[in-house]
């Protein structure tokens, strides 16, 4: 059994490997070729051909991390649909490889996949994202929303509130145009802060060249608002600039701890974390699916045929993975829309292929 398994092993990984290398360049030249309109403009310091091919290539890992799954598959399909019709397979049947050896076998290959994508998608593809990011605010001047209203946070300190607006992140992790407005306990507005920039320190904000209105509109008197102008003001807060950048970015490119801490900044201050809460339950469940996509693709190899060719094997593996891939977003989206328990809506799509696969592998494997 160990020359088996080390038949399948090395000719599914090889079949995998391909696999990916091909999706990837593929994407790799579409972000570089999007990336094309940004060389060479004004406000662009120095972005040019070698810091674009910089910042695509950081951008490898998460897109790794989003066709792992895919690759699985289709590379896998390849291996059993190509040793069926060699009558390879035929021969390990009649050396001892039964349907449930057969399974095991492939599920232990899949474990190694769902490590790897787990370990690409919460250490290797957030860091690199990041530094991205970060190589793009270098050369761009800022990192922001589409769109010029920026980033909008909450923070509660006993019966005060604040709300928060960023506009961007600049260079060194600088906040850019940060605005925070008071409230208290009753809901009235109270002051108004904002200055040109700010950096994050350990448990506070340190504002610069400061502009503070507060309303006095409660008192016995004629209501009044007073300006003052402070050079530096140091505000305290539990906001940290990495809950800013996620704020700013996409929730997808984080590490699941970071996701599940600011799920419970949301919750801590009345804000909804739906949308937070999917992509947390999305990340945990989405490496199950390398599982799911090894167990759809065993049945590949009880398929009878000699003369025709395994292209069409391979189509409908690429069907099936696209499927699969926009499947997944779509429930994300309805989840969100439709405020679904997050953990279903994350866990519905993996479901669905399961019983998909294991339908598959019951009429295909077990029955005939």
């Amino acid at each position: 059994m160990k020359t088996i398994r080390r038949l399948i092993y090395v000719e599914v990984l090889k079949s995998v490997a391909f696999v990916t290398l091909g999706f990837l360049s593929l994407f790799f030249f579409f972000d570089f070729v999007d990336e094309l309109q940004a060389i060479g403009k004004p406000n662009s310091l120095g972005y040019g051909a070698a810091q674009a091919l910089l910042y695509v290539a950081l951008l490898i890992p998460s897109h790794l991390y989003e066709l792992l799954p895919i690759a699985v598959l289709i590379g896998t399909i390849f291996v059993m649909a190509r040793l069926a019709q060699s009558s390879e397979y035929t021969i390990l049947r009649t050396s001892g490889l039964g349907p449930w050896r057969a399974l095991r076998t492939l599920l232990l290959l899949g474990v190694g996949f769902v490590v790897l994508t787990f370990a690409i998608g919460d250490y290797v593809a957030p860091a690199s994202d990041r530094a991205a990011q970060l190589l793009k605010a270098r050369y761009q001047g800022s990192l922001s929303l589409i769109g010029n209203t920026g980033a909008w946070l909450k923070e509660r300190q006993g019966d005060t509130s604040f709300a928060v607006n960023v506009v961007s992140m600049g260079r060194n992790g600088i906040l850019k145009e940060p605005r925070i407005l008071e409230f208290d306990g009753k809901g009235f507005l109270v002051s108004q802060t904002s200055a040109p920039a700010a950096s994050v320190e350990r448990g506070h904000w340190m504002l610069v060249n400061v502009e503070r209105q507060q309303y006095d509109t409660r008192g016995p008197g004629a209501p009044r608002i007073v300006h003052t102008n402070v050079p530096v003001l140091e505000w305290p807060t539990t906001l940290s600039s990495e809950m800013v950048s996620v704020a700013l970015l996409r929730p997808d490119r984080m590490r699941t701890l970071d996701l599940f801490d600011y799920i419970r900044h949301l919750e801590a201050n009345g804000q909804t974390a739906q949308r937070y809460e999917i992509e947390f339950w999305r990340k945990v469940f989405y490496p199950l699916s390398c599982l799911v996509m090894i167990v759809l693709a065993l049945p590949f190899a009880y398929l009878h045929f000699r003369q025709s060719g395994i292209t069409t094997y391979v189509f409908c593996g690429v069907m099936i993975g696209i499927s699969f891939f926009l499947l997944n977003n779509v429930f994300g989206y309805l989840g969100n829309l439709g405020n679904w328990w997050p953990w279903i809506t994350a866990a519905a799509p993996g479901l669905i292929y399961s019983v998909m696969s294991l339908g598959a592998f019951s009429w295909l494997v077990l029955r005939r």
